[in-house]
């Protein structure tokens, strides 16, 4: 095996590569290989870093220096300095990637990754997802070989249960008590399946593991598959999600190649195998049972239940159904044995959690921290607080399921049981920040209104109760509230809540009466003095012209398609709010600030 002087890791996530990352490859190694370079220097396409604000990101080792935002001409700088000089160049490093001295900061010590554990994530950025060779490096099926070797079934549901790992795709299950009511139902035959269809707005979690680190939920698949009896497993994966398709397949290959899928596995009388479903990107196809359906090629609806999926799932026969970071988690149980995983986390909520942070936040990522870390280390230490000074507002967590918590729970630690006693959810991961421009009744309508395009239609308090709730909603932003909607909406979420038929159906009025219960102020403003406090719904603003300021220009006269603003030459003009569009075009015009919006 060559060893290498230097190593260039380069993330391959979705992304930097939408940035361009993998011309950033390919100059590196055009590079290298007329400096002749070639045989000392490594170019590795990693997965996500997880400071996805920062990219395309570059990290070079054995400095350890972190490059952002690197462009295609950056790299022959990087070459010609840092790989041919051994001089690193500051300019690009990302801010906080030198000590007080000048030296480079371990990645660890950077401020985004301090309060950080890597668990889930802990290969992501660090090996090429795509060679299984740098998987099994880094202990990878070493798991699956140990359960194999070492213990039974039973063996292994103990060890999940004693660790308190629980279903990292929303509920928050426990995962031992998933596979034993699998392993105990009897069937012929049974299934292990993946969630990773992943569909709330600004989640990425599941995303990144998948891309960055696939073989860890294969391995973690076949252990199941050994766990309950089963011999095939199914992935179900957002086709919108290519570079995670192709790397799936590409590990699916590579194992089989391996005899790490398949028959005799370790040369073992145990047999197991995974094959791809392809979704086509419907929210409810995350609800486990829509997504039964779905790979069975039926419409993607919801279930009754019972009987659970555990006791007749896909195809009507028992099945486990975990999401991807969940899996993600189970080979380090294994490994590091119960003890280990639950020293990390809170008394009900044990080990880490991966979260996509999001909206109005400088350091926009993914995040992987122990249960009971605050929301207020998440977007300050590690997320860096609003950008431009704004004043933090909200947290959104949970994704269409969740709700929005206002700065004064800002101390509240993150767990299963904390969060939703405070009025949301942990959800799969999704965290958006927002600050004082955003209006709350329009983000509580922004969520229904995904929701409301999302229902599978198939119960009618989901289909026609979210719908009415909707329509209230736009009401209050068009400046048409009515005394009494507040409570129309509380009674509509909680007969929906009550009646729905799913998970999603059930919790979809929870963006609606989390931000009732914590901004009933900005409802009330919009309803009695038809006014938007955070300026945002557009049919209630007033544009005015400050006549200390206007010049009499006649600019924002000339662009006005309602002939809505009236003056003289080089006098102050005035708007008539009777006739004004409210189109922003007079404001975006004036030269001298003088129109505002109130």
């Amino acid at each position: 095996m060559a060893l290498f002087r230097s190593q260039v890791l380069i993330c391959g996530g979705t992304g930097c590569s939408s940035s361009g990352s993998g011309k950033l490859i390919d100059r590196f190694e055009e590079l290298l290989e007329k400096n002749k370079l070639q045989d000392e220097v490594k170019v590795v396409r990693t997965g996500c870093f997880g400071l996805c604000e920062a990219g395309p990101i570059v990290i070079i080792y054995p400095e350890g220096a972190f490059y952002s935002h690197v462009t295609v001409p950056d790299v022959d700088e990087i070459v010609a300095e840092h790989l041919v000089k051994g001089r690193i160049v500051q300019r690009l490093l990302h801010r906080g990637s030198l000590d007080d001295t000048g030296k480079v900061r371990a990645l660890d010590d950077m401020d985004f990754y301090q309060k950080q554990k890597r668990v889930a994530l802990r290969n992501c950025g660090v090996i090429d997802p795509e060679n299984i060779d740098e998987y099994i490096a880094f202990d990878g099926y070493k798991a699956l070989y140990t359960v194999l070797s070492e213990m039974k079934p039973q063996d292994v549901i103990d060890v999940l249960l004693a660790s308190g790992l629980r279903g990292r795709g929303g509920a928050g299950f426990p995962t031992g008590r998933k596979w034993q009511f699998a392993m105990n139902s009897a069937g012929d035959k049974k299934y292990v399946c993946c969630n990773a269809d992943e569909g709330d707005p600004g989640a990425f979690m599941d995303r990144s593991v998948l891309e960055g680190d696939p073989h860890a939920v294969l391995e973690a698949m076949a252990i199941a598959g050994y766990t309950i009896g089963s011999d095939q497993g199914y992935i179900y994966v957002r086709a919108e999600y290519p570079i995670a398709v192709k790397r799936l397949e590409l590990a699916i290959n590579q194992a089989r190649a391996y005899g790490l899928l398949g028959k005799n596995i370790f040369g073992t009388d145990f047999s197991f195998d995974i094959e791809l479903r392809l979704g086509a990107g419907a929210f409810v196809c995350g609800e486990e049972t829509a997504l039964l359906n779905s790979i069975e090629g039926l419409r993607g609806e919801p279930r009754c239940r019972p009987p659970f999926p555990a006791v007749k799932g896909l195809f009507d026969k028992p099945t486990i159904l975990n999401n991807v970071e969940t899996y993600a988690n189970v080979c380090q149980i294994i490994l590091n044995g119960a003890e280990w995983f639950a020293s990390m986390g809170t008394e009900h909520s044990k080990g880490t959690k991966v979260f996509a942070l999001g909206g109005k936040i400088n350091n926009t990522g993914l995040v992987e921290v122990p249960m009971g870390t605050t929301l207020r280390e998440i977007i300050y230490d590690i997320g860096g607080g609003c950008p431009n000074g704004k004043k933090f507002k909200a947290v959104q967590t949970g994704g269409p399921s969740g709700g929005c918590l206002p700065a004064s729970l800002l101390d509240t630690p993150i767990d299963y049981d904390n969060l939703i006693a405070a009025g949301s959810m942990m959800g799969s991961g999704g965290m958006i920040v927002m600050d004082e421009d955003n209006c709350m009744v329009d983000i509580a309508r922004f969520f229904l209104d995904f929701t409301v395009d999302e229902s599978c239609g198939k119960c009618t308090p989901c289909r026609v109760g979210t719908r009415r709730m909707l329509e209230i909603l736009n009401r209050i932003c068009d400046g048409k509230g009515e005394e009494g909607d507040i409570e129309k909406l509380e009674t509509l979420a909680d007969n929906i809540k009550a009646t729905a038929l799913c998970g999603l159906g059930q919790t979809a009025p929870n963006p609606v009466l989390s931000t009732i219960h914590q901004f009933r102020e900005e409802y009330e403003a919009h309803i009695y003095e038809k006014r938007c406090p955070a300026g945002v719904c557009q049919k209630l603003l007033r544009y005015v012209i400050d006549p200390a300021k206007c010049k009499g220009c006649t600019l924002c006269v000339r662009v006005c398609p309602a002939d809505a603003i009236t003056g003289n030459v080089k006098e102050p003009h005035v708007i008539d709010p009777a006739k004004c569009l409210k189109c922003n075009a007079c404001m975006e015009k004036c030269k001298f600030g003088a129109i505002s919006k109130q």
